[in-house]
């Protein structure tokens, strides 16, 4: 992102998506963000940030990417333009921790699990796409959803978690279906899908003692490698799936 541009953070009240806004808004000095959470006032974090950038530059938006009206409203305020969407907001199961056996799924956590981490991201895209659209980058902007390795139908070799690797897996089938769609006519749009790696946020504290302590990485180091990514994207890598370190995983195994 350079001078002047906006970039919209979806799922921005704790984790990774605060610490994207924090990126932003120390590095790119003349950028301005758009925050949204489902509760901005229980968010304190993000009513920390907006303290310490008054003004223009940061405005937090009420919205839950699980309901298309406060989508639909928020999408229609006027920033005349987006130059970057990253939808971080994401869940693991409705109990905190991903099932181990076929016993432990139900139906409400699948449900739930699929709303917020896939049709969420989805229909952010939808809404927002025209701003997007409307960009001043070369390819006009960038859509970045949030996913997970665990997502990768040929890196699973252990089972288990099923409402958040299905829910992360569609979520990359839906990034590629937008990546086609929105890399069609005079102005573009680049879709990519992006693992954090292991970040020591509230969402994979049950796992911490089964990580290494070289591979648990803090929200500003993920959030760092990152963006050194989406800076220096190109059309050419529309459609890819992308480790933090820069390396393209694999959507599936090919038989």
């Amino acid at each position: 992102m350079a001078a002047g541009r906006v970039a919209l953070v979806q799922g921005a009240s704790r984790g990774l998506g605060l610490q994207f806004c924090k990126h932003i808004l120390a590095v790119r000095k003349d950028a301005r963000v758009i925050a949204t959470c489902r509760s901005p006032e229980r968010a304190s974090g993000l009513q920390a940030l907006s303290q310490q950038y008054p003004g223009v530059r940061l405005a937090v938006l009420q919205l839950a990417a699980t309901r298309e009206a406060e989508i639909r409203q928020g999408a229609v305020e006027n920033y005349g333009h987006l130059d970057l969407l990253v939808s971080c907001g994401t869940m693991l199961h409705l109990s905190g921790r991903g099932e181990t056996s076929l016993r432990e799924v139900l139906a409400e956590g699948l449900s739930m699990t699929l709303a917020t981490n896939t049709i969420g991201p989805l229909v952010m895209a939808k809404h927002f796409s025209p701003l997007l659209l409307k960009g001043t980058r070369q390819h006009r902007a960038v859509l970045v959803n949030m996913t997970a390795k665990v997502g990768s139908i040929e890196d699973n070799g252990l089972g288990g978690w099923y409402s958040y690797r299905m829910s992360k897996a569609a979520l990359n089938m839906a990034t590629k279906n937008l990546s086609i769609e929105l890399g069609r006519g005079k102005t573009k749009v680049v879709c990519i899908c992006l693992h954090p790696g292991t970040v020591n946020t509230d969402l994979s504290k049950p796992y911490h003692k089964n990580v290494p302590k070289n591979k648990l990485f803090t929200p500003e180091h993920s959030v760092n490698c990152l963006m050194n990514i989406i800076e220096n994207l190109e059309m050419g890598k529309t459609g890819k799936f992308f480790a933090w370190d820069g390396s393209e995983l694999p959507w599936r195994r090919i038989l």
